[in-house]
């Protein structure tokens, strides 16, 4: 027997990337179909690639972030529509409304810290690794932004799959 693990010839890392994402999906589909109503004090903080296919973001915005960015989906956002790739919400940033356009493959991070519950994904594409964001600066957040990084960061019902394929 050997002591190396054999080459996978089913993806199976990118199989769990993408049902992960359908999580988020789901998520926000269900917040869609309230009405864009959050349940008591749930609130997402959801981290994504600025310059990753498909995402939509004001010029303004990605000249601000230009690799990672995160929103908050709490009090003020708007027009929610959720679909098979992605999701588009309507944001407030120093009280100028945009328009944002995310698919789910340039989520990189979700998490609702009113019940410590994250997801962290790997980049879909190579030269795409996490770095460091500001804090999100959405109007209107009332809850503090410690909070969130610390559900975070303490590993608590923070779901990271990483097989370790072998390049």
């Amino acid at each position: 027997m050997s002591d190396e693990t054999p080459d996978s010839l089913i993806p199976y890392d990118s199989i769990v990337q993408e049902a992960l994402r359908a999580v988020v999906g789901r998520v926000l589909g269900e917040i869609e179909q309230t009405g864009s109503e959050l349940p008591g004090a749930h609130h997402f903080y959801i981290t994504f690639k600025t310059h990753a296919p498909g995402v939509s973001i004001p010029d303004s915005l990605r000249e601000r972030f230009p690799d990672e960015m995160t929103i908050v989906l709490q009090n003020k956002f708007w027009d929610l529509n959720v679909r098979e790739d992605g999701f588009s919400v309507g944001l407030s940033f120093n009280q100028v409304p945009a328009a944002l356009d995310i698919p789910f493959a340039a989520i990189t991070q979700f998490v609702d810290p009113a019940v410590d519950f994250g997801l962290q994904f790997q980049a879909t594409v190579a030269d795409m690794a996490p770095a460091p964001t500001e804090h999100p600066e959405n109007d209107g957040s009332e809850q503090g932004e410690d909070a969130a990084v610390e559900g975070a960061e303490d590993g608590s019902n923070v779901v990271t799959v990483d097989f370790g394929r072998k390049k």
